[in-house]
């Protein structure tokens, strides 16, 4: 299950963007970055999701860093580009359970721990027109990033046996809206695609990302109205 990407938009030296989100699977991401320079920055994501059902048990925990390039451009600097690459570490635990008749028959444990390195790019551009709400314009910026994800199993279990590891290359093309409710906060869609690059049995894409949150940025270039 992929997290929501880190896409801070940093324009400047000393900016901080942090965010939180929750997709409607109820996974719950946080993101956060730091611009050291005005052109490199670093990121720190994270992500844990727990769901409890009659057949089927999941949870999952991740966290990732990475540091990159960003740029701001244009006439008022409100467009920015930025490249990053990272690395992560994360486990998912599976439990299926088959009944019958409200008898359960069979329980399958499944645990995974696993590596992952990934490289993203992001682009993003205030939009001229506003949204208008209750007599007030809300600024609205659009963006897009694009990631692909390596990630391999270092620990691979069923029901306590060791299994053949796998691993899978992973696409993830990813549009994002934010309406500005002021200088330092924004609301947050996202959605996405998840494409597994190798046929696997195990490792391979999950749900795709539907999830709303908050970002804020605080230093950095201010946007003009």
């Amino acid at each position: 299950m992929p997290n929501v990407p880190n896409t801070p938009m940093l324009s400047s030296k000393g900016e901080f963007s942090g965010g939180a989100h929750i997709s409607l699977k109820g996974n719950g991401n946080f993101n956060g970055a730091y611009a050291l320079s005005n052109h490199f920055g670093v990121l720190l994501s994270g992500a844990y999701m727990k769901s409890e059902k009659t057949s089927k048990d999941f949870e999952h925990k991740l966290i990732e860093a990475g540091a990159g390039y960003f740029d701001a451009f244009g006439p008022d600097n409100n467009r920015i580009i930025e490249v990053y690459a990272g690395i992560g570490s994360g486990n998912t635990l599976r439990t299926y359970r088959n009944y019958e008749n409200d008898v359960l028959l069979s329980t399958e444990l499944q645990k995974v721990e696993y590596s992952k390195t990934f490289l993203q790019v992001n682009y993003s551009s205030k939009k001229k027109s506003n949204f208008h709400l209750f007599g007030n314009n809300y600024p609205l910026n659009y963006g897009t990033a694009l990631r692909i994800s390596h990630v391999g199993m270092d620990v691979f279990l069923i029901n306590g046996t060791a299994q053949a590891k796998e691993d899978n290359i992973f696409l993830e093309p990813i549009f994002f809206t934010r309406m500005r409710l002021s200088d330092a906060v924004q609301l947050q869609y996202t959605s996405s695609g998840n494409f597994g690059l190798k046929n696997r049995k195990y490792m391979t894409a999950g749900n795709s990302i539907f999830s709303i949150g908050a970002v804020i940025n605080v230093g950095g270039v201010k946007k003009k109205q």
